[in-house]
Protein backbone atom coordinates (compact mmCIF):
# COMPACT_ATOMS: atom_id res chain seq x y z
CA UNK A 1 0.00 0.00 0.00
CA UNK A 2 2.96 2.33 -0.49
CA UNK A 3 2.02 5.72 -1.79
CA UNK A 4 -1.20 6.35 0.16
CA UNK A 5 -2.22 9.82 1.28
CA UNK A 6 -2.48 9.66 5.06
CA UNK A 7 -3.32 12.21 7.73
CA UNK A 8 -1.57 12.08 11.11
CA UNK A 9 -2.63 14.14 14.12
CA UNK A 10 -0.49 14.27 17.26
CA UNK A 11 3.27 14.25 16.69
CA UNK A 12 4.51 13.79 20.24
CA UNK A 13 6.90 11.20 21.67
CA UNK A 14 4.98 8.33 20.11
CA UNK A 15 3.25 10.00 17.18
CA UNK A 16 6.40 11.58 15.76
CA UNK A 17 8.31 8.30 15.33
CA UNK A 18 5.22 6.49 14.01
CA UNK A 19 4.60 9.21 11.42
CA UNK A 20 8.27 8.97 10.48
CA UNK A 21 7.87 5.26 9.80
CA UNK A 22 4.97 5.99 7.45
CA UNK A 23 7.17 8.44 5.56
CA UNK A 24 9.93 5.83 5.38
CA UNK A 25 7.37 3.43 3.86
CA UNK A 26 6.69 5.89 1.03
CA UNK A 27 3.38 7.41 2.10
CA UNK A 28 2.40 11.07 1.67
CA UNK A 29 1.53 12.68 5.00
CA UNK A 30 -0.70 15.58 5.99
CA UNK A 31 -0.15 16.63 9.61
CA UNK A 32 -1.70 18.60 12.42
CA UNK A 33 -0.34 19.32 15.89
CA UNK A 34 -0.79 22.26 18.25
CA UNK A 35 2.99 22.28 18.81
CA UNK A 36 5.12 23.74 16.02
CA UNK A 37 8.18 22.18 17.65
CA UNK A 38 6.65 18.71 17.36
CA UNK A 39 6.04 19.28 13.65
CA UNK A 40 9.54 20.55 12.80
CA UNK A 41 11.38 17.23 12.26
CA UNK A 42 8.71 16.02 9.85
CA UNK A 43 8.26 19.35 8.07
CA UNK A 44 11.96 19.16 7.30
CA UNK A 45 11.16 16.01 5.32
CA UNK A 46 8.70 17.83 3.08
CA UNK A 47 5.34 16.92 4.57
CA UNK A 48 2.32 19.25 4.57
CA UNK A 49 0.85 20.66 7.79
CA UNK A 50 -2.65 22.03 8.31
CA UNK A 51 -4.26 24.52 10.67
CA UNK A 52 -6.93 22.14 12.00
CA UNK A 53 -7.99 18.48 12.08
CA UNK A 54 -10.73 19.39 9.60
CA UNK A 55 -8.04 20.57 7.20
CA UNK A 56 -6.35 17.18 7.36
CA UNK A 57 -9.70 15.40 6.88
CA UNK A 58 -10.34 17.50 3.77
CA UNK A 59 -7.41 15.91 1.91
CA UNK A 60 -6.65 12.52 3.50
CA UNK A 61 -8.97 9.48 3.17
CA UNK A 62 -7.22 7.81 6.13
CA UNK A 63 -6.33 9.75 9.30
CA UNK A 64 -4.37 8.43 12.30
CA UNK A 65 -4.47 9.92 15.79
CA UNK A 66 -1.85 9.76 18.55
CA UNK A 67 -3.16 12.02 21.29
CA UNK A 68 -2.69 12.26 25.07
CA UNK A 69 -6.20 12.25 26.57
CA UNK A 70 -9.76 11.07 25.82
CA UNK A 71 -11.09 14.64 25.83
CA UNK A 72 -8.60 15.70 23.18
CA UNK A 73 -9.42 12.68 21.01
CA UNK A 74 -13.13 13.46 21.23
CA UNK A 75 -12.56 17.13 20.37
CA UNK A 76 -10.27 16.33 17.44
CA UNK A 77 -12.76 13.82 16.05
CA UNK A 78 -16.09 15.52 16.71
CA UNK A 79 -15.33 19.15 17.54
CA UNK A 80 -16.15 22.27 15.57
CA UNK A 81 -12.94 21.96 13.51
CA UNK A 82 -12.79 18.19 13.92
CA UNK A 83 -12.40 15.30 11.54
CA UNK A 84 -16.16 14.87 11.20
CA UNK A 85 -16.18 18.13 9.19
CA UNK A 86 -13.88 16.71 6.53
CA UNK A 87 -15.25 15.73 3.12
CA UNK A 88 -12.50 13.30 2.10
CA UNK A 89 -11.74 11.25 5.21
CA UNK A 90 -13.30 7.76 5.20
CA UNK A 91 -11.50 6.01 8.08
CA UNK A 92 -9.97 7.23 11.35
CA UNK A 93 -7.50 5.07 13.29
CA UNK A 94 -6.94 6.01 16.93
CA UNK A 95 -3.54 4.96 18.26
CA UNK A 96 -4.20 6.79 21.55
CA UNK A 97 -5.35 5.36 24.88
CA UNK A 98 -8.84 6.76 25.47
CA UNK A 99 -10.77 4.01 27.25
CA UNK A 100 -13.69 2.10 25.73
CA UNK A 101 -16.44 4.58 26.59
CA UNK A 102 -14.94 7.49 24.66
CA UNK A 103 -14.10 5.10 21.81
CA UNK A 104 -17.78 4.15 21.57
CA UNK A 105 -18.89 7.80 21.64
CA UNK A 106 -16.49 8.83 18.91
CA UNK A 107 -17.23 5.77 16.76
CA UNK A 108 -20.94 6.56 16.90
CA UNK A 109 -20.39 10.26 16.15
CA UNK A 110 -18.23 9.54 13.12
CA UNK A 111 -20.59 6.83 11.90
CA UNK A 112 -23.25 9.53 11.48
CA UNK A 113 -20.92 11.10 8.90
CA UNK A 114 -20.22 7.69 7.31
CA UNK A 115 -16.65 7.71 8.64
CA UNK A 116 -15.24 4.44 9.95
CA UNK A 117 -13.50 4.19 13.32
CA UNK A 118 -10.63 1.88 14.33
CA UNK A 119 -9.32 1.48 17.89
CA UNK A 120 -5.62 0.69 17.68
CA UNK A 121 -3.88 1.63 20.95
CA UNK A 122 -0.22 0.68 21.05
CA UNK A 123 2.25 -0.57 23.63
CA UNK A 124 6.03 -0.67 23.54
CA UNK A 125 7.08 2.88 24.31
CA UNK A 126 9.18 5.29 22.29
CA UNK A 127 11.82 2.65 21.44
CA UNK A 128 9.09 0.44 19.97
CA UNK A 129 7.62 3.35 18.02
CA UNK A 130 11.01 4.07 16.47
CA UNK A 131 11.83 0.44 15.69
CA UNK A 132 8.37 -0.63 14.52
CA UNK A 133 8.08 -3.25 17.27
CA UNK A 134 4.96 -2.00 19.05
CA UNK A 135 2.06 -4.24 19.93
CA UNK A 136 -1.08 -2.84 18.30
CA UNK A 137 -4.46 -3.81 19.80
CA UNK A 138 -7.11 -3.39 17.11
CA UNK A 139 -10.91 -3.42 17.25
CA UNK A 140 -13.10 -2.55 14.27
CA UNK A 141 -15.25 -4.30 11.65
CA UNK A 142 -13.35 -7.20 10.12
CA UNK A 143 -13.50 -5.74 6.60
CA UNK A 144 -11.99 -2.48 7.89
CA UNK A 145 -9.26 -4.42 9.69
CA UNK A 146 -8.31 -6.13 6.44
CA UNK A 147 -8.09 -2.75 4.71
CA UNK A 148 -5.92 -1.02 7.35
CA UNK A 149 -3.78 -4.02 8.32
CA UNK A 150 -0.89 -3.16 5.95
CA UNK A 151 -0.66 0.37 7.38
CA UNK A 152 -0.78 -0.77 11.00
CA UNK A 153 1.89 -3.41 10.39
CA UNK A 154 4.27 -0.48 9.85
CA UNK A 155 4.20 0.00 13.61
CA UNK A 156 4.57 -3.57 14.86
CA UNK A 157 2.66 -6.75 15.69
CA UNK A 158 -1.13 -6.65 15.38
CA UNK A 159 -3.72 -8.24 17.68
CA UNK A 160 -7.31 -8.26 16.44
CA UNK A 161 -9.49 -7.88 19.55
CA UNK A 162 -12.92 -7.97 17.93
CA UNK A 163 -15.40 -5.77 16.11
CA UNK A 164 -16.94 -3.88 19.05
CA UNK A 165 -15.62 -0.30 19.48
CA UNK A 166 -13.45 -0.08 22.59
CA UNK A 167 -12.22 -3.69 22.83
CA UNK A 168 -8.73 -2.64 21.81
CA UNK A 169 -8.91 0.07 24.46
CA UNK A 170 -9.88 -2.46 27.15
CA UNK A 171 -6.88 -4.59 26.20
CA UNK A 172 -4.56 -1.58 26.39
CA UNK A 173 -5.85 -0.44 29.79
CA UNK A 174 -5.37 -3.90 31.26
CA UNK A 175 -1.83 -4.05 29.91
CA UNK A 176 -0.90 -0.58 31.17
CA UNK A 177 -2.22 -1.33 34.64
CA UNK A 178 0.10 -4.34 34.80
CA UNK A 179 3.04 -2.29 33.54
CA UNK A 180 2.56 0.35 36.24
CA UNK A 181 1.89 -2.24 38.95
CA UNK A 182 5.13 -4.02 38.09
CA UNK A 183 7.14 -0.85 38.79
CA UNK A 184 5.36 -0.12 42.05
CA UNK A 185 5.62 -3.56 43.63
CA UNK A 186 9.13 -4.21 42.28
CA UNK A 187 10.27 -0.91 43.82
CA UNK A 188 8.99 -2.03 47.22
CA UNK A 189 10.74 -5.40 46.97
CA UNK A 190 13.99 -3.86 45.75
CA UNK A 191 13.97 -1.15 48.44
CA UNK A 192 13.51 -3.80 51.14
CA UNK A 193 16.38 -5.90 49.78
CA UNK A 194 18.76 -2.95 49.43
CA UNK A 195 17.97 -1.60 52.90
CA UNK A 196 18.64 -5.03 54.32
CA UNK A 197 22.14 -4.89 52.79
CA UNK A 198 21.84 -6.57 49.39
CA UNK A 199 23.43 -4.97 46.36
CA UNK A 200 20.68 -3.74 44.03
CA UNK A 201 22.23 -5.31 40.93
CA UNK A 202 22.63 -8.67 42.66
CA UNK A 203 19.00 -8.58 43.80
CA UNK A 204 17.87 -7.63 40.31
CA UNK A 205 19.88 -10.48 38.79
CA UNK A 206 18.26 -12.91 41.23
CA UNK A 207 14.75 -11.69 40.38
CA UNK A 208 15.37 -11.86 36.65
CA UNK A 209 16.20 -15.58 36.70
CA UNK A 210 13.50 -16.35 39.26
CA UNK A 211 9.72 -16.29 39.54
CA UNK A 212 9.51 -12.57 40.34
CA UNK A 213 10.82 -11.29 37.00
CA UNK A 214 8.58 -8.86 35.15
CA UNK A 215 8.69 -6.01 32.64
CA UNK A 216 9.95 -3.56 35.25
CA UNK A 217 12.83 -5.72 36.51
CA UNK A 218 13.84 -6.76 33.00
CA UNK A 219 13.84 -3.30 31.41
CA UNK A 220 12.94 -0.31 33.54
CA UNK A 221 15.05 -1.05 36.61
CA UNK A 222 18.36 -1.71 34.82
CA UNK A 223 17.92 1.15 32.33
CA UNK A 224 16.13 3.89 34.28
CA UNK A 225 16.07 3.18 38.03
CA UNK A 226 19.40 1.60 39.04
CA UNK A 227 21.05 4.33 36.96
CA UNK A 228 19.09 7.04 38.81
CA UNK A 229 18.03 8.56 35.47
CA UNK A 230 14.25 7.90 35.72
CA UNK A 231 14.02 8.45 31.98
CA UNK A 232 12.09 5.53 30.50
CA UNK A 233 10.08 7.88 28.27
CA UNK A 234 6.50 7.54 29.51
CA UNK A 235 5.10 10.33 31.66
CA UNK A 236 3.54 9.96 35.09
CA UNK A 237 0.58 12.01 33.87
CA UNK A 238 -0.20 9.57 31.06
CA UNK A 239 0.32 6.49 33.23
CA UNK A 240 -1.94 7.96 35.91
CA UNK A 241 -4.58 8.69 33.26
CA UNK A 242 -4.41 5.13 31.91
CA UNK A 243 -4.68 3.48 35.32
CA UNK A 244 -7.56 5.76 36.33
CA UNK A 245 -9.39 4.80 33.15
CA UNK A 246 -8.72 1.13 33.83
CA UNK A 247 -10.01 1.21 37.40
CA UNK A 248 -13.06 3.24 36.37
CA UNK A 249 -13.85 0.78 33.58
CA UNK A 250 -13.46 -2.18 35.94
CA UNK A 251 -15.84 -0.59 38.42
CA UNK A 252 -18.37 0.07 35.65
CA UNK A 253 -18.18 -3.62 34.69
CA UNK A 254 -18.51 -4.79 38.28
CA UNK A 255 -14.97 -6.15 38.42
CA UNK A 256 -13.15 -5.65 41.76
CA UNK A 257 -9.81 -3.90 41.35
CA UNK A 258 -8.35 -3.59 44.85
CA UNK A 259 -4.71 -3.80 43.79
CA UNK A 260 -5.38 -1.62 40.75
CA UNK A 261 -6.80 1.06 43.05
CA UNK A 262 -3.60 0.94 45.13
CA UNK A 263 -1.49 1.42 41.99
CA UNK A 264 -3.70 4.37 41.06
CA UNK A 265 -2.96 5.92 44.46
CA UNK A 266 0.80 5.45 44.09
CA UNK A 267 0.62 7.16 40.72
CA UNK A 268 -1.57 9.94 42.15
CA UNK A 269 1.09 10.67 44.79
CA UNK A 270 3.91 10.50 42.24
CA UNK A 271 1.92 12.83 40.00
CA UNK A 272 1.39 15.32 42.84
CA UNK A 273 4.99 15.19 44.08
CA UNK A 274 6.99 15.17 40.84
CA UNK A 275 4.46 16.55 38.34
CA UNK A 276 2.67 15.13 35.29
CA UNK A 277 5.73 15.47 33.04
CA UNK A 278 7.91 13.35 35.32
CA UNK A 279 8.74 9.81 34.18
CA UNK A 280 6.47 7.09 35.54
CA UNK A 281 9.54 5.19 36.79
CA UNK A 282 9.66 7.87 39.47
CA UNK A 283 7.18 5.72 41.36
CA UNK A 284 10.37 3.94 42.43
CA UNK A 285 11.90 7.24 43.59
CA UNK A 286 8.82 7.81 45.72
CA UNK A 287 9.33 4.40 47.36
CA UNK A 288 13.04 5.21 47.83
CA UNK A 289 12.15 8.38 49.72
CA UNK A 290 9.64 6.60 51.92
CA UNK A 291 12.11 3.79 52.65
CA UNK A 292 15.09 6.09 53.19
CA UNK A 293 17.24 4.17 50.69
CA UNK A 294 18.37 4.50 47.07
CA UNK A 295 18.01 1.51 44.76
CA UNK A 296 21.42 1.70 43.09
CA UNK A 297 24.13 -0.85 42.46
CA UNK A 298 27.18 -0.60 44.74
CA UNK A 299 29.25 -1.42 41.67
Amino acid sequence: MAGQTIGFIGLGRMGGPMAGRLLDAGHTLHLYDTSKKALEPLLARGVTSHSSPAGVAAVAPLVLLSLPTPDIVQAVALGEQGLAQGKVVKTVIDLSTTGPRVAAIVAAGLAEKKIGWVDAPVSGGVPGARAGTLSVMVSCPKATYTAVEPILKTFGKLFFCGEKPGLGQSAKLANNLLGAAAIAVSAEAMAMAVKAGLDAQVMLDIINVSSGRNSATLDKFPKSILTGKFDWGFSTGLSYKDVRLCVDEAEALGVPMVIGAAVRQILAITHAKYGPDSDFTEMARLVEEWAGVEIRSKG
